[in-house]
């Protein structure tokens, strides 16, 4: 793949509960990627991107018209590059929660952007809220609504920490360990997700009082401490409160926990090999897991196909 290259992401903290004002982190994951390209003998595949592109043409051609705080775009040499058979190369799996419409989004503004933000400059909080208000905007085309944190974190390969909508900063996390036992991993549906569904599922849900307050006393709550935890490596203070946040989705979220992964979830929390929480919108795709002793997670969830991304 030639680049330049604009990789996946994992949100590990802060999925819904940035809607309301938690706090969140979202680290880049190199293992996938993508890159624009353009083919003389397209495949299926990649002629159905080139679709994908076509449309996503319009809806920046249709964002300038409409939106005077909209960047203005190259949409001419888009166009040209796009009837030229351009498309999307990526190996970052769709529905999975890790940033595959981020990536694309990412791509296009760097190519295409006129006068834009570059990751070289000196990237003040005005910045980064200008850059997340743009993605934001693009890749609604593909959600409904989108925050624009995944392109955002796709554009700059960067950490990035979410203090609250209007407050964002790029983040250092602490270095992994080549020694320690723990890790956060990637656990493998099998299932294709989908974002719009589960969000209104979630919106629909924030409309009982119940809810809101479980949102706002408990989930909101473990997830700002576990953000602080993982900043700070306090290791110890991490597992105590993932466990309770996950413990928190199992209860409350259980229509975005696809119900084959119901015991597995409590498996985990009753053993205390691993603990398990949602990576992104939920409801199929990847599932983010915690263990203190990666060996004996790897044991415990041995059907399934595990894909280390930090370890501690």
């Amino acid at each position: 793949m030639k680049g330049p290259l604009f990789y996946s992401k994992i949100l590990l903290f802060g999925e819904y509960g940035i809607i309301k004002d938690s706090k969140g982190l979202s680290i880049p994951y190199n293992f996938y990627k993508g890159a624009l390209q353009i083919s003389d003998h397209p495949t299926e595949e990649q002629i159905k991107s080139n679709g994908n592109l076509s449309r996503l043409t319009g809806h920046i051609e249709q964002l300038m018209k409409e939106d005077s705080d909209f960047p203005k775009f190259d949409v001419e040499t888009l166009k040209t590059d796009v009837a030229a058979g351009m498309y999307f190369d990526s190996s970052i799996p769709q529905g999975y929660g890790v940033g595959s419409s981020g990536a694309l989004v990412a791509s296009i503004y760097d190519k295409y952007a006129i006068e834009k933000i570059t990751v070289l400059e000196n990237l003040t909080r005005e910045k980064l809220l200008i850059l997340k208000d743009i993605f934001g905007k693009i890749e609604s085309f593909f959600h409904g609504k989108s925050s624009g944190l995944d392109p955002l974190n796709s554009y700059l390969s960067l950490p990035i920490l979410i203090n609250s909508k209007e407050d964002i900063e790029p983040a250092g996390i602490p270095s992994q360990s080549t020694t320690g036992k723990g890790a956060v991993f990637l656990l493998d549906s099998g299932i294709v997700g989908e974002t719009a569904p589960m969000v209104n599922i979630f919106m629909e849900n924030m409309k009982q009082e119940g809810f809101r307050s479980m949102l706002k006393d408990k989930f909101v709550k473990y997830t700002d401490m576990c953000v602080e935890d993982f900043l700070s490596g306090d290791v110890k203070g991490l597992f105590g409160n993932v466990k309770k946040l996950s413990h928190i989705v199992l209860d409350n979220f259980k229509p975005m926990i696809p119900a084959q992964f119901h015991g597995l979830w409590k498996k985990g929390l009753d053993t205390g090999d691993y603990y398990l929480k949602l990576c992104g919108s939920g409801g199929g795709g990847y599932i983010l897991g915690f263990t203190e002793d990666l060996e004996k997670a790897q044991a415990s969830l041995k059907d399934y196909k595990l894909e280390v991304v930090y370890n501690f």
